[in-house]
């Protein structure tokens, strides 16, 4: 669990943005739409209205960005682009403002962004990426951060080979959705082929949750006995299309679910538990505190497949696989929630395209019927890609049922945006998604939800970085305080018990805050978790006697 300083993350994000753009191919052209923003906010869209084209101040024309932050919404200016498959393309804008952001979302590999934190005079920022080998379009965006003045952007280029013709009118809506197949757990969809589309968005209940080339897809991962409702939009170059008429259907019953299982309570503590020694104190399963509620195995071994994983004990640790079933069972029965944790301060594991997805669901869901795991934790700490890790999570979802278990624990970076790939994980699968532990050390400082520098180590940076997960689109119940349990444990960021504890209030009642105090409560929040059981047991199991009872004596 141990991360390098935000510090360094944010100075190498930032660095792009100093220099000028890679020289190109004669051949590449600027495939962006209405770049300069001479014809108002033509091919552009921003959430919330919160963009318009002004005449100053402008770097280059007669028109220029201005798009103001307000409430949770970011100001997020964006266009779709027609792109070609497994090709290297270089976006960059011309901005002003403080923390204005530049990225790209839908790449097929790794999404990115870059960003400046103070921006008085016009600076460029740039990023390079590359296209998925079945990837046709992008999108390309800025916004800027919540409780900051408006920000300014200009003269937008993304070059790199053509996808299409951006002169191309938008797609119809498409018609004819209907549903074909159900299952307990999926829908089987399908509609008209639209004349000029290259791909269609698929919406459940108002929220996108998954791309298709071609007009049919199947949607995983549902509950059983669940009416959903569905639409489906058309996409090319030029943008999306309207949404189409709805269709309803239900999840048949039954089916999917692996046995009882346990179920996660309302308010839940997370424990790391170590398949190695590093001098913290050598436990079995058997040994970990009764205050855990959700058991995190840390970790879970790359393969030579692309997106599998295996998982094998430690020799050093003198524990037999058969008793570690056997301790797996027995907190099960206790009601505790045992997982295995994907990743690491040394993890490897990538899951870029639909067959690394693929390995990484069906690699998960046969360790869980191998050792009797509830679920998957989710802490690849040199990032992740969020269409495939999605669509393996969903797919492991359609094979282990309702009673999976998914965490997270995310590096504070991870979480600074909803753009970002983790958060956008994690709101991609909101509906069968657990909790997000964020890591709120080995950090530095970082933005809260109001704009303002927190330094890590006090109530304030715990409440006002939670503060941007719960409005930015987790549910209470999917937000939990990840925290190290001695100051051995991690590089920094060791608060003690009580300060974790008064941070809990501050969201839950409002009480116990510091000089920031989120404009409501959230009684709901899930919890807290801590890095790790064995270093919690090394200090006399201090973390998990404080802030356990404390967690689960929350309203």
């Amino acid at each position: 669990m141990s991360v390098p300083a935000a510090a360094a993350l944010l100075l190498a994000a930032a660095l792009p943005a100093l220099g000028a753009a890679p020289a190109r191919a004669a051949a590449d052209v600027n495939l962006a739409r209405n770049p300069g923003f001479e014809s108002g906010l033509a091919g552009w869209t921003c959430s919330g209205n919160s963009g318009t084209v002004v005449g100053s101040p402008v770097r280059t024309g007669n028109g220029a960005l201005k798009a103001a932050p307000a409430g949770a919404d970011n100001a997020r200016c964006a266009q779709t682009v027609a792109v070609r498959p497994g090709s290297t393309y270089t976006l960059s804008a011309w901005v002003q403002g403080s923390y204005v952001y530049l990225g790209a979302d839908g790449t097929g590999t790794t999404d990115v962004s870059t960003w400046t934190p103070s921006a008085t005079s016009w600076q460029q920022l740039t990023t390079t990426f590359t296209t998925g080998p079945g990837t046709t379009s992008v999108t390309i965006y800025t916004h800027g951060w919540y409780g900051q003045p408006a920000y300014f952007a200009d003269d937008v280029t993304l070059t790199g080979p053509g996808g299409g013709d951006p002169g191309d009118p938008v797609p119809g809506a498409p018609g004819g959705l209907r549903a074909g197949a159900v299952t307990a757990s999926s829908v089987a969809l399908s509609w008209d082929a639209v004349t000029g589309a290259t791909g269609y968005n698929v919406y459940r209940d108002g929220t996108k949750v998954l791309s298709a080339e071609g007009p049919s897809a199947t949607v995983t991962g549902l509950a059983a006995s669940t009416a959903y409702r569905f639409e489906v939009s058309a996409t090319n170059a030029a943008g999306e299309s309207p949404k189409s008429a709805a269709v309803t259907a239900t999840t048949s019953p039954g089916g999917g679910d692996p046995g009882p299982g346990p179920s996660v309570p309302k308010h839940a503590v997370t424990g790391y538990w170590q398949n190695f020694d590093n001098g913290a104190t050598v436990q079995k399963i058997s040994d970990v505190q009764s205050q855990y509620d959700i058991i995190a195995v840390a970790f879970a071994d790359a393969t030579t497949t692309p997106g599998a994983v295996d998982f094998r004990l430690d020799p050093a640790l003198n524990y037999t696989e058969a008793q570690f079933k056997t301790d797996i069972a027995a907190k099960r029965a206790a009601g505790k929630s045992v997982v295995l944790s994907i990743g690491g301060e040394r993890g490897t594991v990538t899951v870029n395209d639909a067959s690394s997805a693929a390995h990484f669901a069906d690699s998960v869901y046969a360790l869980m019927q191998q050792y009797g795991f509830d679920g998957v934790d989710i802490d690849l700490e040199n990032g992740l890609d969020p269409t495939y890790m999605t669509q393996a999570l969903r797919a492991l979802s359609a094979k282990a049922g309702s009673k999976l278990v998914i965490t997270m624990a995310p590096q504070t970076i991870d979480m600074q945006s909803a753009s970002a790939g983790y958060f956008r994980t994690a709101l991609n699968i909101k509906d069968i998604l657990t909790v997000v532990n964020m890591q709120y050390y080995n950090s530095g400082s970082m933005n809260g939800c109001d704009g303002k520098v927190y330094a890590q180590g006090s109530v304030d940076f715990l409440t006002a970085l939670a503060c941007i997960q719960l409005e930015g689109g987790l549910d209470p119940s999917q937000v939990g305080l990840g925290l190290p349990a001695s100051p051995r444990a991690a590089g920094g960021g060791y608060v003690s018990p009580s300060v974790v504890n008064n941070a809990l209030d501050c969201l839950a009642k409002g009480t116990n805050c510091g000089s920031f105090k989120p404009s409501r409560t959230y009684p709901g929040i899930r919890g807290a978790m801590t890095w790790s059981t064995n270093w919690d047991a090394t200090a006399g199991s201090s973390w998990s006697g404080a802030v356990g009872p404390h967690v689960h004596g929350l309203p």
